[in-house]
């Protein structure tokens, strides 16, 4: 039973989705609003930053002032946010006139920088003063660098790529909660299906996956040819880092070899192909396609010589599935909201009839086609009824009515002839004969939601795919592999074992082992999950929401041992410290929350609050003498990354001498923003760039998870402008959190909007 994807990420695009079909007939409106949208964000972007600037201003001023007085030996100044105020080529000044005029000046030129919509990440160095100043959208944000790499340290020095790289092991999920007929067995005994940008072949018995990587963004249908060795699937448009359009497009190749043999449309679909099918009675010489463009184009093409043979507008509603008949290659049915349509080719032509329902009810959405041994086409509606078309017609010869409860949205013609549906409000797969009558029914667990994929397998095997992103295999014993169906950003490994815990916007705590690719166990909470950690035991780990509440966890058990709330704003981060003394909460509301944790890891109380922050916080670091906290912070809105404070964690003081902290020893990197990670960002980032970081526990490696669905592996120490990496895909939408196991023999991404868990080998 596997779940994966909540949704297609379109960027830049607002889409109106329900668990039936996607509204995509109202694109064009729905352009016009975001567009609308972009421009009223991008005001309050600016209005923000500018308040934001200029309260970090008065407050900067007013501190100073106290402090101005109090010096450090090279530059370096012991009072005040020593970082923001740094320059390297001006000598130590001394007096309060002196550093009131100099913190203005610079506050004055941030906040001109900052109103500018994005600006090129640059850095220097002052081997003087032993910083090293790194500017994401023109703000400053300084580096101290440690005593010991002052006199060797240069920007100019060349960093190699990591001597070991990533291999794609394993992919947790299934899109099932809005697409269709992707779930089928090959001769291997592999079941092909697709998650993120990634196509698995899974076989069940050996427990192993091989993955074709060819496609670039999220893909959303599949089609296997008749000779069950060539696949075709097709994906979305989507966008570069550096801005340039993704054309969506269709991807035909060999499931053995994994070698992509053709590509076709591209830049002839528009927004996504949505259906893909192979022709049958002809060995499979034709693929048909629908794209999401308004008038959904379908299209017929000569696959092998990627050459187009006809396309009509096939519908300015939503079209749902597109088949060719199993005995004739000229008849294509396509079916949707509302309709359904029996398309003959002639020449490069395509003539409809449209199918009649007469004195039957007219269905809101026709939701599926399959055909009868005969040459019937069978179909299945949003109101529970399974239609009968005879073969060559477009009439109705036989109703079942009242077949499911709710739409059905799989029908499977088993080959021995009978017939099985799968229901979505009752979530039942009923078995029919050769005449239609009902001879079996089961139902799929509630935790799994509505039938979404039906596949023959094996002698009495039937895959069923659901639309909460799982799969699972009726009567025969089977793995079950799930994954989360809402946005997904928790992730922590736990700290002795090959077990990894993941939360999730769907309200689902996963604990998973790492060799059998299941969750040792599930937990329901009531708030959405953000952010999870374990103790240093292992016993217990923290999960934070988007609520302000964090709760603690039995690993054992999954009781929950206690539950607390700080704000009610999201809880970005939740990390025990090395010795499991005391446990950080960060908050979006600006706070970092320490408490005192005893009787390990089962009592806390509340003894500190870091203060400071002018915007949320984001990643935080302990010392390894459990002594000192290093975090960073953000505006969310405006994608602005800060600077760096740290803070004294026994009383939440804010540490503001720089000798005390540059030479300490972290226990974690996980900081976006530090001497050693700075390296990880890229020409241009804009500061939300890059969404998580971690270190490996040998401290040889350093991986990175961006915004364009990419995982990086550099090589730590990573303090070099701009460091060379090695780039990984698989993920279709922002990576948000990465993390290697406690032996950093694998490496565990997740992400965003894909919700899919990738594990990879590192090797």
């Amino acid at each position: 039973k596997m779940r994966g994807i909540k949704a297609e990420d379109w960027r830049g695009t607002a889409h109106i989705h329900n668990d039936t079909v996607s509204a995509s007939s109202n694109m064009d409106m729905e352009d016009r609003v975001s567009h609308l949208e972009q421009r009223l964000q991008l005001q309050e972007d600016e209005i923000q930053l500018l308040k934001s600037a200029l309260a970090d201003a008065l407050r900067r001023l007013g501190y100073c002032e106290e402090q101005s007085m109090v010096m450090q030996p090279g530059g370096v100044h012991a009072a005040g946010r020593r970082p923001l105020a740094t320059t390297a080529s001006a000598p130590p000044t001394k007096g309060k006139k002196s550093m009131s005029t100099e913190r203005l000046t610079l506050v004055r030129r941030e906040m001109g920088a900052e109103s500018r919509s994005r600006t090129t990440s640059s850095s220097s160095s002052s081997g003087e003063d032993g910083y090293v100043r790194m500017f994401l959208r023109g703000r400053p944000v300084t580096m101290h660098i440690p005593d010991q790499q002052r006199e060797s340290y240069s920007l100019d020095h060349k960093v190699a790529l990591p001597d070991r790289k990533l291999k794609l092991q394993w992919v947790y999920g299934y899109r099932g909660r809005d697409c269709r007929s992707n779930l089928y067995l090959l001769p291997t005994g592999e079941i092909v299906y697709f998650n993120a940008s990634v196509v698995v072949l899974y076989n069940t018995e050996e427990q192993q996956q091989r993955h074709y990587l060819g496609h670039n963004d999220d893909v959303k249908c599949l089609s296997v040819h008749p000779d069950m060795v060539t696949i075709a699937t097709g994906q979305v448009a989507g966008n570069s880092k550096d801005g340039k359009l993704l054309a969506p497009h269709v991807r035909v190749w060999d499931s053995v070899s994994l070698n992509t043999l053709h590509v076709i449309g591209m830049g002839v679909f528009d927004r996504a192909v949505t259906c893909v099918a192979f022709s049958k009675s002809n060995g499979g010489t034709f693929l048909c396609a629908v794209d999401d463009a308004n008038d959904h184009i379908l299209s017929v093409w000569n696959w092998q010589k990627e050459k187009q043979l006809a396309d009509v507008k096939c519908s300015n509603d939503s079209v749902l599935a597109a088949v060719f008949h199993p005995m004739d290659a000229n008849l294509i049915v396509t079916c949707g909201k509302s309709h359904i349509n029996f398309w003959t080719m002639e020449g490069n032509t395509l003539t409809k009839r449209q199918g009649l329902f007469e004195k039957h009810e007219k269905p809101k959405y026709v939701l599926c086609v399959a055909f009868a041994e005969n040459g019937d086409a069978i179909t299945g509606d949003s109101s529970g009824n399974i239609y009968i078309w005879a073969k060559g017609g477009n009439r109705i010869s036989q109703v079942v009515s009242g077949a499911h409860e709710g739409g059905i949205f799989s029908v499977c013609v088993l080959k021995d002839g009978t017939m099985v549906s799968g229901g979505g409000k009752d979530r039942k797969v009923v078995l029919w004969d050769h005449d239609y009558r009902k001879q079996a029914e089961m139902e799929v667990g509630e935790s799994f939601g509505p039938v979404r994929a039906l596949s023959e397998g094996k002698a009495g095997e039937l895959f069923v795919g659901t639309t909460k992103n799982s799969h699972d295999v009726l009567n025969k014993t089977c793995n079950m592999l799930q994954g989360h169906t809402d946005e997904l950003w928790g992730l922590d490994v736990h700290p002795s074992m090959e077990q990894f815990v993941t939360c999730s916007q769907d309200k689902q705590v996963h604990l998973w082992d790492t060799n059998s690719h299941q969750p040792l166990w599930s937990k329901t909470i009531e708030d959405p999950g953000r952010s999870a950690g374990f103790h240093p035991s292992g016993t217990v780990l923290a999960v934070g929401t988007m609520t302000g509440r964090w709760l603690v966890l039995d690993t054992d058990t999954r009781d929950l041992v206690s539950m607390h709330t700080d704000g009610n704003e999201i809880i970005s981060n939740v990390k025990y410290s090395p010795d499991g003394n005391f446990l950080a909460v960060a908050s979006h509301d600006n706070f970092v929350y320490i408490y005192a944790v005893t009787e390990n890891g089962r009592k806390y109380s509340r003894v500190g609050k870091c203060t400071g922050h002018s915007s949320f916080v984001t990643h935080l670091d302990w010392s390894t003498d459990s002594q000192y906290l290093v975090t960073n912070s953000g505006d969310y809105e405006i994608l602005f990354c800060g600077d760096i404070l740290t803070w004294e964690a026994s009383s939440g003081k804010h540490v503001t001498n720089m000798d005390t902290v540059r030479n300490l020893e972290w226990a974690t990197h996980t900081c976006t923003l530090a001497f050693n990670t700075f390296g990880i960002w890229p020409d241009g980032a804009d500061g939300t760039d890059i969404n998580a970081v971690c270190r490996s526990h040998d401290g040889s490696l350093l991986a990175s998870a961006d915004d364009f669905g990419k995982v990086h592996l550099f090589s730590f120490p990573c303090s070099q402008p701009r460091a060379p990496s090695h780039e990984y895909g698989g993920h279709s939408s922002h990576v948000t959190n990465v993390a290697f196991l406690h032996d950093d023999s694998h490496l565990i991404s997740t992400g965003g909007k894909d919700t899919s868990i990738l594990q990879w080998v590192v090797a």
